[in-house]
Order: C-alpha cells, then sequence, then structure tokens
C-alpha cells in the first residue's frame, strides 16, 4: 500500500489518515488508484465545513447539514434559523467531527463501489 496517495487530500486529519491506511491495507495498486478516484471525489474537506457553518449565521442555517448529507438536521436548521443559532455554534465547535463522520461514511461507501467494480 502507498500512502503518498493520501497525502494530496487537504486538511486531512491523523484519524482519517489511520482509517484509510486501515482500510487501503489489503488493497493492490489498481485497487487503491481506483479508491482514491472514488473517495476524493466525495471527501469534504473540514475547512469547507467550516466555511458552510460560518455562513449559517448571516445567509442560511444547515447548508453544512445539507453538505454532509444530513438532510432532516439541514431541514431542522433552516426552519428555526440553526436552532436559534446554538445548533450553528455547536457545528462550528465540532466541524472537524462532522467532516470525519461524513467522510469516513464515503471511505466505506468508496470501498464497496470498489468491491463491486472489481469482482
Amino acid at each position: 500500500m502507498d500512502e503518498r496517495y493520501f497525502y494530496s487530500f487537504s486538511g486531512m486529519e491523523a484519524e482519517e489518515f489511520m482509517l484509510l491506511k486501515q482500510a487501503t491495507k489489503d488493497m493492490t495498486e489498481d485497487q487503491l488508484k481506483q479508491f482514491v478516484m472514488v473517495y476524493q471525489s466525495r471527501r469534504k474537506d473540514p475547512q469547507t465545513i467550516l466555511l458552510v457553518t460560518l455562513l449559517g449565521f448571516f445567509v442560511v442555517a444547515g447548508v453544512q447539514r445539507f453538505m454532509t448529507n444530513q438532510i432532516g438536521m439541514g431541514l431542522l436548521y433552516f426552519f428555526t434559523g440553526g436552532l436559534c443559532l446554538i445548533g450553528t455554534i455547536v457545528d462550528l465547535v465540532n466541524y472537524k467531527k462532522l467532516a470525519l463522520d461524513y467522510n469516513q461514511k464515503m471511505m466505506f461507501e468508496a470501498m464497496q463501489l470498489c468491491k463491486m467494480m472489481n469482482s
């Protein structure tokens, strides 16, 4: 497994890097290239999540939840003004966790897609 593919991901935290190493340890070089292409197209940068969460203070609350496929929470934030901005503040503090959770789901989806393509 070649780790150099993962260095191009912007804003990657150590926890995400370790998850990627663990998930791809048994992949061949071709499978790894395929996985990285799929994962990179679906992955969200934590800085993007932070910027969109800040947008919730000034324009539309809940965009960060829509971006991370949490449609129900996005609608709730949208109609309640980010739960009166308290939820938006919590998301500002936890933006890295939001991004990591989303990226972890996308990692497993990319792995499943690569397995289906190779079978």
